[in-house]
């Protein structure tokens, strides 16, 4: 009998164990206990809302028909937006998205308190803009959105119409309209920062120290939205953008030149997407001279590492500029939110399983989110908080593995001390973080 009570009781605890688990599926703001010091979430709560935008007047590329002229649309962009919320706004948010087959949906929980009440005590606050990959949605940098928002921050996360998962179209709209949604999109939060008829976004939004975010195609549109402008030759690509329509972001275009908007202080890209396509080349990219911050695996084989990202990075002549590689990681090296629970199992319209859209064969996904969390923080803080105290989490010897840690017994760092600050002994294996000043 006591066996059977042991058994029972060994049951119930499994089964006790196994349901926590399945409440921490599809979590997005995970914190591993090695993480990085700046991956940490900040001070304040986090609210979020949805808004719907409305482009007026765009070159409607999937209508687009040979030999006629090319139409116009009002394109539509839905946004999420999370902001620092006033005090007490927390739980468990969710979001309800599809995945990458898109007919999917499921359930992510964050932090953000859907509609909450903001915190205008240490307002306005700097503005973010997000780019997802192609296709992708609003969500997939979730993980580092409610993140930065929890810091201070305004971070607008755009779907980025004809390239989501749900109504993914024809590649010429995503070469076109990456750089432009991001531009309007910007415009449109300095004008509800100015005017909200919600009241929620009135004076919280300082648009004048805005930074870009994207990862793949988001990480292309971020690069020619701050001076990489695109090749002639890519302008006229058959299987581009047709009728020569991209020729408004082209290197030296005077509509192009115009466009580029100084209250652009800073920008991230994760696997910027193009170099290998002859996107981009050294004339272009010397247009560059906002601070940027790039991130690669070093074994990329949808943008390419070297060459690829790699060379975006050192083309940049003109700009400060950071290249974050975790080595023998792919093209989803720290940007995707962990892979959701249901994206496992096959489904009918995919040759691979959902999931490896957000994983990658070597790296955990939110050990890398969280490398990404602490490596953002410290940059948007450098420059756009203008915050010196973040130097030393970005002034670090190259190679991580060159790092030597020497501490005393109480803690306190040794004169030798080496190892990249923020991290704790050993665990930042695997990593190389580069930067060049402008020439």
């Amino acid at each position: 009998m006591a066996f059977h009570r042991l058994l029972r009781a060994a049951c119930a605890a499994l089964a006790f164990t196994a349901g926590i688990v399945l409440a921490q599926d599809n979590r997005i703001d995970t914190i591993r206990p090695d993480a990085p010091e700046l991956a940490r979430h900040g001070t304040h709560a986090v609210g979020v809302k949805t808004l719907q935008l409305v482009h007026p007047g765009q070159a409607d590329i999937v209508k687009f028909k040979a030999g006629a002229p090319m139409p116009t649309y009002d394109r539509p962009l839905t946004v999420e937006v999370w902001y620092p919320a006033a005090p007490g706004a927390t739980g468990n948010g969710q979001y309800r998205v599809f995945t990458r087959d898109g007919k999917t949906e499921v359930t992510l929980t964050g932090r953000a308190l859907r509609d909450a009440a903001p915190q205008r005590a240490g307002g306005p606050y700097p503005l973010l803009i997000v780019s997802h990959g192609y296709p992708g949605n609003r969500f997939l940098l979730s993980h580092l959105a409610e993140n930065l928002a929890s810091k201070g921050y305004v971070v607008a996360s755009i779907d980025h119409t004809d390239s989501t998962y749900n109504d993914q179209a024809a590649f010429g709209s995503t070469l076109l309209n990456r750089p432009l949604d991001q531009l309007f999109v910007l415009r449109e939060m300095a004008r509800l920062g100015a005017s909200d008829p919600s009241g929620t976004l009135q004076g919280l939004v300082n648009a004048d120290q805005t930074a870009l975010i994207g990862y793949s195609m988001g990480g292309y549109g971020v690069v020619n939205t701050i001076g990489g402008g695109f090749t002639a030759a890519s302008v006229a690509f058959p299987w581009g953008t047709p009728n020569g329509a991209l020729a408004v972001r082209q290197a030296g275009q005077p509509a192009y030149v115009a466009s580029m908007d100084p209250r652009i202080k800073a920008a991230v890209a994760f696997a910027p997407w193009g170099w290998n396509a002859g996107f981009w080349d050294a004339a272009g990219l010397a247009g560059i001279r906002t601070p940027v911050f790039f991130v690669a695996g070093s074994v990329d084989d949808v943008s390419g590492y070297a060459p690829g990202v790699r060379n975006i990075f050192e083309a940049s002549v003109n700009a400060q500029r950071y290249l974050l590689t975790f080595e023998n990681a792919n093209h989803n090296a720290a940007a995707p939110m962990p892979a959701p629970r249901e994206t496992w199992a096959m489904v009918p319209g995919l040759r691979f399983s959902p999931a490896e859209h957000y994983i990658d064969a070597v790296w955990d996904n939110v050990r890398m989110n969280n490398i990404a969390q602490h490596f953002v923080t410290a940059f948007l803080g450098r420059y756009l908080k203008n915050d010196a105290a973040m130097d030393p989490y970005l002034q670090l010897l190259e190679n991580a593995r060159d790092g030597k840690w020497s501490a005393e017994a109480n803690g306190s760092f040794k004169a030798d001390h080496t190892y990249w600050k923020g991290f704790a002994n050993r665990t930042a294996v695997g990593l190389r973080l580069e930067q060049r000043r402008p020439q």
